[in-house]
């Protein structure tokens, strides 16, 4: 039977039943904020957000402790150790020891403690010389009784050089043939060089044989432009001049200089990435264009191309007969520079080429160092593995470097038990000498991905060229943590800091102002490394460093061993970093800038730096060629308003910048989404004039020396190719299109500064 007394004792019950469930339950909540935030005693209070059971890390710039432990982890015995083990053998991109090689860093990633490591192949089309059926050049009578012939190999100095494997050397992608003909000396073989023999001498090479000097240019743009203008074949030299010291007679192995012997290998395939799946990656089911398909836009040579030493040039030179050159284009034979060709003495040249293209595997190797709060996003060190030969200086110092930071932060995610913010990619890329082709099919294989996940790229493809100062190449993004960790980083000179220059970045700054002298000159790259693709495809900030020499007291073009067999471990540790010095500070300043990248809550780009860049090429440009824009009816003023309009949205976001609530994640990660796609607001799907793979509208390499790079690329090409058009007006038509293209990326690139829910203009 049912009564009023026993349903108030049930009720009673119940409510202390909820109460002592209420309280537990409180009391559950409060320890699991205890355990998701250890040792913190109260939530972080900060303007506008309250984020109850936040762990501190979310919120926290990562350690900067860390940065210097890492910086005197570094070893410079361990770099020499690898570098040692690294130029055993030579290494050419598609042999079994390139392959052998991406296995050993993969053993070597794993061992030191990154967390993941893939190979990654591809098959693509690569470039050798024919075993039994040697390159080379004569010298012949019209009768065909031969005066000279060049060596086949270079001469052994030192016994490192004495190993199988040495490719002799060819210039990768040269059409094979055996062309015979008169020759003339085309002096670097430029646009400029041709004009004046046509312009100043009517000389013209159609049909002949033409002789250039290494340097300048790139070697691909002096076989194109010798075809364009009709040549037959090229030889290309290295000029004593351009590689040596004059006034000292000492060379390789007593020196850095290249001896008489030496040859520089190299590609002259104009493109990147594998030449038969252009904007696709080279896997096993990728479709593949012939090689003389007409809509690639890739350039493969059809005419024979071959690289000499001077000792073999300094006899094809003084066989040459007519007009004696200027000065401009004597070099340092002990010969009289002559046009050529041979005149009445009964002579011509012959070129021999065997070289065949071979599809063939190359490898990546990628390690991962996995981020704690944002794996998702991706800082990237790279350097390229594959060598002409041995290649101590390129790549093998720089990848030395990146194994000694991978074992750096290897260790200290073990004793420390740290980890980046972020997470950060060791690549070490297959057949970069023939043209970036491993970075770029990767990237073309994965572009979805790290279109939206790369923070910025940190080349190092020579590590030490020189050991006079540091030198950089990069995007106007990543200067500034590239300073700051210059400045981080001990001076490996005893005599510079003798002079008070006592870091990096002091002697840096001496050797290599800018215009202001506020600070060293970065300078804008042009497609010379596995940097390319991340700027033109993905549109990703990207640097490239590296110690160098001094070229001011060096007016060469390059460090003088360059692609010779003479690249040796000997060369570095006895003529130009004995104790691994220079390599050790490479090696900190790249650490250093990628824990910048990958620990500090806000991204660390300062955009101010874009905006001067921007406005340093517009002045550029208007110097040049405002009044021939002028008078074709382009209106400059829209640039200048457009340059202005994106320096105002800069400045606007600059401050959001110090004002943005560090402890909202949210609010973090929006500013770091506008930071990461300001360098992606410059490409364009469409890509340049004529070059469709070439994205990124302010920066690429100039069409015409892809080593260099090139403000404003399309239009700069557009308004050059004016001048040689037959047809001006259409040329002109073009030029306005694609300043238009200009004038709407900048307003559309400023877009992506402006307030996340304000970001259209009205009108």
């Amino acid at each position: 039977m049912y009564s009023k007394k026993s349903a108030a004792n049930r009720r009673c019950i119940c409510a202390v039943f909820l109460l002592t469930a209420a309280i537990g339950i409180g009391i559950g909540i409060a320890i699991g904020r205890l355990a998701m935030c250890p040792g913190r005693k109260e939530e972080p209070k900060a303007d506008g957000i309250f984020l109850p059971g936040i762990t501190e890390a979310l919120i926290k710039d990562g350690d900067p402790a860390i940065g210097d432990e890492l910086i005197r982890a570094i070893s410079s015995e361990n770099i020499e150790k690898y570098l040692r083990n690294l130029t055993e053998e030579p290494h050419l991109a598609g042999t079994l020891a390139d392959e052998k090689q991406a296995k050993e860093l993969r053993d070597f990633w794993l061992n030191v403690g990154l967390d993941h490591v893939t190979i990654t192949p591809y098959r693509v089309l690569l470039s050798y010389p024919q075993v039994g059926d040697p390159n080379f050049v004569e010298l012949l009578t019209t009768n065909g009784t031969v005066l000279y012939k060049s060596s086949l190999t270079e001469k052994i100095i030192n016994p490192e050089e004495n190993k199988t494997g040495v490719v002799p050397p060819f210039n990768a992608f040269s059409a094979p043939g055996d062309v015979k003909g008169d020759l003339v000396y085309v002096n670097y073989g430029r646009v400029e060089d041709y004009d004046y023999l046509q312009k100043n001498r009517s000389i013209n090479v159609s049909g002949k044989v033409v002789i250039a000097r290494y340097g300048k240019i790139f070697r691909g743009d002096k076989v194109h432009l010798a075809e364009k203008h009709g040549a037959k074949g090229i030889i290309i030299f290295s000029d004593p001049a351009d590689y040596t010291d004059l006034n000292n007679s000492r060379v390789y192995d007593e020196d850095w200089w290249l001896p008489g012997s030496g040859a520089q290998r190299g590609t002259v395939y104009i493109g990147d990435g594998d030449p038969l799946t252009p904007d696709y990656p080279a896997i096993e089911t990728a479709y593949r264009f012939a090689e003389n398909a007409s809509n690639l836009e890739f350039y493969l040579p059809k005419i024979p191309a071959h690289p000499i030493g001077y000792d073999i040039a300094r006899h094809i030179m003084e066989a040459l007969d007519g007009e004696e050159v200027p000065h401009n284009w004597k070099g340092g034979l002990n010969v009289t520079y002559k046009f050529g060709g041979f005149g009445a003495s009964n002579r011509t040249i012959r070129i021999k080429i065997s070289t065949r293209n071979k599809e063939v595997m190359t490898y990546n190797t990628i390690g991962i160092l996995r981020g704690q709060i944002e794996p998702d996003r991706y800082v990237i060190l790279g350097n390229h593995r594959d060598a002409w030969v041995f290649g101590a200086i390129d790549p093998s110092s720089g990848t030395a470097v990146m194994m000694e930071i991978a074992r750096a932060m290897g260790q200290i995610k073990k004793t420390k038990n740290w980890r980046p913010r972020r997470s950060i990619l060791f690549c070490s890329w297959g057949a970069e000498e023939y043209g970036l082709i491993g970075s770029t099919e990767w990237i073309e294989q994965y572009a979805k991905s790290l279109g939206a996940r790369v923070v910025g790229y940190l080349n190092v493809d020579n590590a030490v060229k020189g050991n006079a100062t540091l030198r950089g190449e990069g995007t106007p993004l990543l200067f500034h943590i590239t300073y700051e960790a210059a400045k981080r980083v001990p001076n490996p000179n005893e005599t510079e800091i003798s002079l008070g220059r006592k870091t990096v970045y002091d002697t840096w700054m001496h050797y290599l102002p800018n215009e202001d002298k506020d600070r060293p000159i970065i300078d804008l790259p042009g497609s010379g490394s596995d940097y390319a693709s991340f700027r033109d495809r993905i549109g990703v900030p990207i640097v490239d460093i590296c110690y160098t020499y001094d070229r001011k007291r060096f007016h060469i073009s390059s460090y003088p061993l360059y692609h010779s067999v003479y690249e040796t471990f000997y060369a570095v540790k006895h003529l130009m970093d004995q104790e691994f010095k220079y390599h050790t500070a490479v090696g900190q300043i790249w650490a250093e800038m990628a824990r910048n990248l990958a620990d500090t809550v806000i991204i660390p780009f300062n955009v101010s730096d874009y905006s001067r860049t921007l406005q340093e090429l517009t002045q550029t440009l208007l110097k040049d060629y405002n009044k021939t824009l002028l008078a074709n009816g382009i209106n400059t003023h829209l640039l200048v308003i457009a340059v202005q309009n994106f320096s105002t949205e800069v400045e606007n976001f600059q401050h959001s910048l110090i004002t943005v609530n560090k402890n909202d994640p949210l609010a973090v990660r929006m500013i770091n989404d506008q930071l990461m796609n300001l360098d992606r607001a410059f490409l364009d799907p469409a890509g340049l004039p004529g070059r469709r793979l070439k994205r990124h509208i302010l920066l690429a390499q100039s069409s015409v020396n892809t080593y260099a790079g090139s403000i404003f690329p399309g239009l700069i090409d557009g308004l050059f190719e004016i001048d040689k058009a037959a047809n001006k007006t259409e040329k002109w038509e073009i030029v306005k299109h694609h300043y238009s293209v200009i004038l709407f990326t900048i307003q559309s690139a400023a877009s992506t500064l402006r307030d996340v829910t304000h970001f259209m203009y009205s009108y």
